[in-house]
C-alpha cells in the first residue's frame, strides 16, 4: 500500500516534503504533481525503481525520459546546451515545457534515448515539484504518469490512488490538474523544433 499526503499546493508542508524525499532516496517511487498533470518521479541513479516506473507505462527502450530539475544551474551537468538556448530557457522557465538536449556523460545511458543520446530537461512551475526538487537537491527521473490505455496524463489524485496505491510508494495530493502535456522543443540538432504543442506557449521558440 501507497502513502497518500495532502500536500498544500501553495505552500506544501516541510514535514511532508521531506518525508517524500526520504521515500525517493530510499529507492521508492511516487507520484506528484506538476504543472502538466501528474508525474510518477525516482531517484536518477536507481535502476530498480526506473524498472518499476517501465512496468506501471509499459514503456520500452526508445521512450524519452525527463530530468526534473529545480533550476537551470542543473542544466550544463547534465545537457549540451549552447548560448542562444541557454537564453531561451532562461526566459521561458519555471513552466510546462520539456527541452531535449543531447546528455552528457553524467546522464545514466539508460535514461537517454538508445540511438540520438538525448534526455529531457524541464524545470517545472509548481510550487510542490519546486519543493521537492530543492530538497532532494538533484534532478529527478521523471516522467508523465500517463497510464497505458489512454493519452492524456492523470489529473485526480483520488483516481491515481484506485489504480496505483499497490504500483507506488508514495502518492502526493496537490489538487486536481489540467491533463495537457508539456510543449516539447527539441535542441538536439542544430536547429529548433517544436515536437509537441501542449501546456506551454510554444511562440518563443518558433
Amino acid at each position: 500500500m501507497s502513502q497518500y499526503f495532502y500536500v498544500h499546493p501553495e505552500t506544501p508542508q516541510n514535514r511532508l516534503i521531506n518525508q517524500a524525499v526520504a521515500i525517493v532516496r530510499n529507492g521508492g517511487v511516487i507520484v506528484y504533481p506538476t504543472d502538466s498533470g501528474y508525474a510518477l518521479g525516482c531517484q536518477l541513479e536507481n535502476k530498480q525503481a526506473l524498472e518499476r516506473i517501465c512496468q506501471i507505462r509499459r514503456l520500452n527502450d526508445k521512450h524519452n525520459f525527463t530530468l526534473l530539475c529545480r533550476d537551470l544551474s542543473e542544466l550544463s551537468l547534465y545537457a549540451r546546451v549552447d548560448n542562444v538556448a541557454y537564453r531561451l530557457l532562461r526566459n521561458n522557465t519555471p513552466g510546462a515545457y520539456t527541452f531535449i538536449f543531447k546528455g552528457t556523460k553524467e546522464v545514466p545511458r539508460r535514461l537517454m534515448n538508445p540511438k540520438r543520446k538525448t534526455i529531457g530537461i524541464r524545470v517545472p512551475d509548481n510550487a510542490i515539484a519546486l519543493a521537492l526538487l530543492e530538497a532532494l537537491g538533484e534532478p529527478l527521473m521523471s516522467t508523465s504518469l500517463i497510464l497505458p490505455d489512454s493519452d492524456v496524463a492523470e489529473s485526480d489524485p483520488d483516481e491515481i490512488r484506485d489504480k496505483l496505491e499497490h504500483a507506488v510508494d508514495l502518492i502526493m495530493h496537490g489538487g486536481y490538474l489540467g491533463e495537457q502535456p508539456t510543449t516539447v522543443v527539441d535542441f538536439s540538432n542544430d536547429s529548433t523544433e517544436i515536437v509537441r504543442v501542449g501546456a506551454g506557449d510554444p511562440s518563443p521558440f518558433e
